[in-house]
């Protein structure tokens, strides 16, 4: 399956213009699900085995039903399953040689998992499932529920029920929590799933580029909330989603206007973009069932002005240094809130008053896996910030450093970023670069030469 991707990916991956001027191609929907597919095959045949015997669990049952999908299930099904039928369930059982699947459910799913259910011959679902753990007499059975990972915990109380109704006695009690396995299924990524992460990327890092510029803002008639909408529009006219809705918001030298104390429980207020503003967006977007989570900043250059003022420079750069900080302490085994502690403490002792808040990335926006700090939580995260790092993982590097800025009457400005690195075993890797000069409002070129490494 692995030879196959490199002429898979010439074929149908989406490629940078070679000016760098306009967005990359995006492919056709009939493409994109004969693509996914590929990648789901993939990690079902090579990365779920190391999984299950990673966590020592020879059995896993995933129950769904349909409109109320199980947030794992909904990342095993074929492109052109937008949803579970009736009641699906997923059987997977590690025979020691290789990882059978099954559909407990009237279809096949795919060819990625054989149907094992004929209603003809059993009318009752779950005595069907009950008949085929007990030929399989599995050690560990993991199920989905979990206090912490929402992601882990999508077994219903009426499902659960029924399943302890009819599996006897012995087997239940080898019943254990799939918790570990759903999170680690959900956050490792394959090699080609990494290699696509970075043209997803490029392609967030270029809508933000195009919105961010004087083909979208005229300074003194646009606002925020036409930027916002722009965003909404553009992603939608290139066949994307928007995971969530984007906010757009400013900072400026004036006291009392256009302020970005940010709240997070609130939208910030809608502003009219002036000259000399710094412009701050939050966007994500979705693509071949990989999310994107992006913070940047840009400046509205003032009549006269050909570049930002160089202390707007020096506050990108403390925000720059300050991901420098966290990426040196994210290591494989540590956990989100020892990266956490460990990043605030040196951020202080180097003056930078530093507010942490990174998550893996992935399947879902905010993804499953270790936490490291929340903006409402900078002491630690119980439950999801214990959990350790691993390899082949993506990060959203989300923080903020505040800045004091002199030349605004010593206002206090906060640098907001946030961009996706990936934790390989030679080290952390942004995808795609990260912002290391402000964007310019306007600019004629969008040239990209701000997302250097």
């Amino acid at each position: 399956m692995r030879k196959l991707f490199p002429l898979l990916l010439l074929s149908l991956l989406f490629l940078a213009d070679a000016s760098a001027q306009q967005l990359p191609s995006i492919l056709p929907l009939r493409e994109r699900a004969t693509l996914e597919d590929k990648l789901l095959q993939e990690r079902l045949d090579n990365l779920l085995p190391n999984l299950m015997r990673r966590h020592g669990v020879d059995m896993w049952l995933i129950i769904a039903r349909e409109y109320n999908e199980d947030p794992v299930i909904r990342t095993m099904l074929p492109a052109t399953w937008l949803a579970a039928r009736r009641r699906t369930i997923l059987l997977f059982h590690d025979n020691g040689k290789q990882v059978e699947r099954l559909a407990v459910a009237r279809y096949d799913i795919g060819n990625l998992f054989k149907g094992a259910w004929n209603p003809e011959q059993e009318p009752n679902q779950w005595k069907r499932l009950a008949a085929l753990i007990a030929e399989r007499n599995p050690k560990k059975l993991a199920l989905n529920t979990s206090p912490h990972f929402g992601h882990a915990d999508g077994l219903t109380k009426t499902e659960w029920d029924s399943l302890m109704h009819h599996m006897p006695k012995a087997q239940q009690q080898r019943v254990v929590s799939a918790e570990k396995l759903a999170v680690d299924w959900l956050q490792v990524r394959t090699q080609t799933e990494l290699d696509l992460y970075e043209q997803i990327s490029q392609l967030g890092h270029r809508i933000i580029a195009e919105g961010f510029s004087e083909q979208v803002i005229q300074p003194g008639e646009t606002t925020t909330e036409d930027v916002v909408w722009w965003f909404r529009e553009r992603i939608s006219e290139l066949k994307l989603e928007a995971w969530f809705h984007p906010t757009v918001d400013v900072q400026r030298a004036n006291p009392g206007a256009g302020d970005s104390e940010p709240f997070f429980a609130q939208r910030p207020a809608q502003e009219v973009i002036q000259s000399g503003d710094l412009l701050h967006v939050d966007l994500g977007i979705t693509y071949l069932t990989l999310n994107t989570d992006v913070q940047q900043l840009a400046y509205v250059l003032k009549p006269g002005e050909k570049d930002a003022p160089a202390y707007l420079k020096k506050a990108l750069a403390t925000g720059n240094h300050l991901q420098d900080i966290l990426t040196s302490h994210m290591k494989p085994g540590r956990t989100g809130n020892e990266v956490l502690k460990a990043t605030l403490a040196q951020a202080k002792k180097e003056n930078i008053e530093a507010s942490i808040y990174s998550h893996p990335i992935g399947y879902h926006g905010h993804g499953a896996g270790p936490a490291i700090g929340m903006w409402d939580m900078q002491r630690g995260v119980p439950g999801t910030g214990d959990y350790p790092l691993q390899t082949n993982t993506v990060y959203a590097i989300e923080l903020n450093a505040k800045v004091t800025l002199p030349a605004w009457n010593n206002k206090e400005i906060r640098v907001m970023l946030e961009e996706q690195a990936a934790l390989m075993p030679q080290g952390m890797r942004y995808i795609h670069g990260r912002q290391k000069e402000l964007l310019l409002i306007p600019r004629q070129v969008i040239s990209g030469s701000y997302l250097g490494q």
